[in-house]
């Protein structure tokens, strides 16, 4: 069974830092696209970016600049660093992993349980 677990919120102020990690833990032979995607209260889930499986990335306009995505395939991880942080990027954080449990198992969405990040202004 594969778990996606993420770590790595908190509570900064606005300026401030915070690197979100999630690790996938489980028989996964294949990793497709790893995505972080945030849901502030009241408001729908939204994608805050994207690593392809070959390392290229592409983010949501709320974030370029101010956060970086990375992923260490030996380690199952991927991460989200975020700089610059504002009180609007308050939300909860999850992350998304497309993978593989088998050779010829078909690719699936796996989500994390979600990690708080609050800004204050």
């Amino acid at each position: 069974q594969v778990q996606l677990v993420e770590s790595g919120g908190g509570s900064v102020q606005a300026g401030g830092s915070l690197r979100l990690s999630c690790a996938a833990s489980g028989t996964i032979v294949r990793f497709n696209a790893m995505n972080w995607y945030r849901q502030a209260p009241g408001k729908q889930r939204e994608l805050v970016a994207n690593i392809t499986s070959g390392g290229s990335a592409n983010y949501a306009d709320s974030g370029k600049g101010r956060f970086t995505i990375s992923r260490e395939n030996a380690k199952n991880t991927v991460y989200l660093q975020m700089n610059s942080l504002k009180p609007e990027d308050t939300a909860v954080y999850y992350c998304n992993m497309r993978l593989s449990t088998g050779w010829t198992t078909p690719l699936s969405d796996y989500w994390g349980q979600g990690t708080q990040v609050t800004v204050s202004s």
